[in-house]
């Protein structure tokens, strides 16, 4: 049986509907042999659950994917000092609600924003900060395809 190696990068979504944006950063993660987990967890609905995750996971970049108020990037910046890489969804005003609500967050609480719906570019940038201390998976990112 393959060892299970704890995830670097965990993506998160409010809803399932954000489902297709994390599958194609999961892709991305996939192809470069980065080691991730998908979770589910509402900062509105579940906000203590949500909380937990954050303070025990073992991931060293979040990456949160929301639409509309997208409060789920800011909840997970002001809980940790790992970085956190927010995707704009295009739910209502396509996304640009959700892309200011990402953008402008406050002083002390920082959100590495992505284009709306952009969930390659979330993976990429998340194996970018990874291989500033990983060599392996810095290799693997310069051989990567551009697209």
């Amino acid at each position: 049986m393959a060892e299970l190696k704890p995830p670097k990068v965990a993506i998160i979504i409010g809803s399932s509907s954000d489902t297709e944006v994390a599958n194609r950063a999961s892709k991305v993660l996939n192809e470069l042999g980065i080691p991730h987990e998908t979770k589910v967890l509402s900062a509105h609905r579940q906000p203590k659950e949500l909380e937990a995750y954050v303070e025990e996971s073992p991931a060293e970049v979040f990456i949160a994917i929301a639409g509309l108020a997208a409060a789920l990037p800011g909840f997970i910046a002001s809980r940790t000092i790992k970085p956190v890489i927010g995707v704009p969804r295009d739910v209502r005003l396509g996304g640009l609600d959700a892309l200011l609500s990402i953008a402008q967050m406050p002083k002390g609480v920082p959100v590495a924003c992505m284009g709306i719906e952009a969930g390659e570019n979330a993976a990429l940038m998340a194996a970018r900060i990874l291989a500033l201390k990983d060599p392996e998976i810095a290799e693997r990112l310069k051989k990567y395809p551009k697209r």
